[in-house]
């Protein structure tokens, strides 16, 4: 064992399938992916990457297949499964997801291919894995696979307590030591102890924090949704082949948007922080459900009609419309006298984070401060919506 001192958990101890995993050049990567990409621009402390959070990630899966006594190879799997669960990102992670799909087709959880053809693969198979169920653990199927992705998983467990961490705010430090120990499994399928609820609902409610101050940020919100059309121009143009944009770094993606002459200006307000503004900021309530969640082609087509309604250059008009708001944890099963049952069927306090997360869903439609007064005028005439903006 290789004991790794790790800000959040201590020592994590590394045995010889982790190691190896370690070492690869696609595990290595993830030094140089930040776990919060935009997030950094309004906690700046938020530095922490992918690496580390995979390395907790597998701490607290060995720690879980330990409590559930897993059998050797099944507990292996899961392991390496928690540890290379996301070498599958792009740079700035979920901020490139969609364009990344868009191009390949592909979600950061599918990573067959990817160790088919990198020296993860291989070392799996040294140690004696099969790489393709490996990576349908990382996806959640597959025995016990909901441990790694799941509504309670063990990736969930450390990025809310490492994420408060790095960014200062008390939110999200759930007792991850003690839904670990509450972890259970009846006929195959992983559950929470019945007199654990509380513990449960405390990651719905960390979980609804998180959301509110850190992960939808509007500031964040903004800069993603920068990068993420700077990112399309880059492939759609062909500056970068899809297969290449999704392995690089952060720092290669911002150094390759500089070198291109469309997307340089996007790429220097993003560095330097010089971001578009809230041009309008609605409510859930006074949007229609056919404006919710909305699909790239047609947020763009809105975009250019906005544009020209306003009178200004169509790259300066972003229309940011979240999917509909969920909590995905309360999808957790708890065992009830013997049986399985739903989290949200035997606690009150779900159908009010429910709400909550509707609460804080908000439209964004952001540009240059110079044009926020003519794209929210357009905006408010192009969609039939009145529109709020905030302070």
């Amino acid at each position: 064992m290789t004991p790794v001192k790790d800000g959040v958990h201590g020592y994590i101890e590394l045995g010889s399938l982790a190691e190896a995993l370690v070492d690869t050049p696609a595990m290595q990567r993830l030094r140089y992916v930040r776990q919060l990409s935009t997030v950094q621009l309004v906690y700046p402390s938020a530095n922490h990457t992918r690496f580390e959070h995979s390395l907790g990630v597998y701490h607290l899966a060995s720690r879980a297949t330990d409590r559930l006594d897993v059998a050797n190879d099944l507990a292996a799997r899961l392991r390496a499964a928690a540890l290379v669960h996301d070498v599958g990102h792009g740079p700035f992670g979920h901020q490139t997801e969609a364009a990344i799909e868009r191009h390949l087709g592909r979600h950061h959880d599918e990573i067959g291919w990817l160790l088919a053809e990198t020296e993860l693969g291989g070392v799996l198979e040294e140690q004696g894995l099969d790489p393709d169920a490996v990576a349908e653990s990382v996806d959640g199927r597959g025995p016990l696979g909901e441990l790694v992705s799941g509504a309670l998983d063990v990736d969930r467990m450390d990025y809310l307590v490492r994420d408060a961490h790095h960014t200062g705010v008390p939110y999200g430090t759930i007792d991850h030591d003690r839904l670990v120990y509450a972890l259970r499994t009846v006929d195959g399928e992983l559950a929470i102890a019945d007199g654990d609820v509380a513990t449960a609902e405390s990651a719905l409610i960390a979980r609804t924090l998180m959301n509110a101050t850190v992960y939808r940020h509007h500031v964040s919100r903004i800069a993603g949704a920068m990068l993420d059309r700077a990112s399309e121009t880059l492939l759609a143009d062909g500056a970068v082949a899809p297969e290449r944009f999704a392995r690089l770094t952060d720092a290669e993606l911002l150094a390759a948007l500089e070198e291109y002459g469309p997307t340089a200006d996007l790429a220097a307000r993003i560095r330097d922080r010089d971001l578009y503004k809230r041009a309008v900021w609605i409510d859930r309530e006074a949007v229609p459900d056919d404006l919710v969640g909305i699909d790239y082609d047609q947020t763009r087509a809105i975009e250019r009609e906005i544009a020209d309604s306003a009178g200004v250059d169509g790259a300066g008009v972003i229309v940011d419309s979240p999917s509909e708001p969920s909590s995905p944890e309360s999808r957790a099963r708890i065992v009830a006298n013997g049986d399985l049952a739903r989290l949200e069927e035997r606690s009150s306090l779900v159908a009010g984070l429910d709400a909550c997360a509707r609460e804080i869903w908000r439209l964004g439609v952001y540009a240059p401060a110079d044009d926020l007064a003519a794209v929210r005028e357009a905006t408010e005439s192009v969609l039939g919506l009145a529109a709020d903006v905030a302070p």
